[in-house]
């Protein structure tokens, strides 16, 4: 969905399906600090209920959000785990615009593969 946010394994069966649907999502490598920051503005449980560090505590072998986020990036762990966290993250729209759906992101869209630069267009979501 449009201004959505999901974080995935980096597998060959989840690389095949992002390369169906590149030209029509943005995506690339999201970094700890990044994902903690989504999870912290964004991160929802069931119930609409914003998701804290002592949920995390409580419910997770990890102590807060940061810790979690840093698991999930070096590939210990998946949100999944977390209990009711609801996976799909609903970002607001890009605060001073994006580059365009148009164009990929090579061709200076916001469309397509960014690598590491997705973090820019994140922050500008969070």
């Amino acid at each position: 969905r449009v201004n959505h946010c999901v974080v995935v394994d980096e597998n060959p069966h989840y690389k095949g399906m992002i390369q169906k649907v590149t030209s029509y999502i943005a995506w690339g490598e999201i970094t700890s600090e990044s994902l903690a920051l989504i999870l912290k503005n964004r991160g929802e449980l069931t119930g609409r209920v914003k998701i804290t560090d002592d949920y995390v505590a409580e419910n997770t072998t990890y102590a807060s959000i940061d810790e979690l986020s840093e698991a999930v990036c070096s590939g210990k762990t998946i949100l999944k785990n977390v209990p009711k966290l609801r996976c799909v993250f609903r970002l607001h729209p890009p605060r001073k615009g994006h580059r365009g759906i148009k164009k990929t992101y090579t061709e200076g869209g916001a469309l397509g593969y960014h690598g590491k630069e997705i973090v820019s267009l994140l922050k500008k979501m969070r």
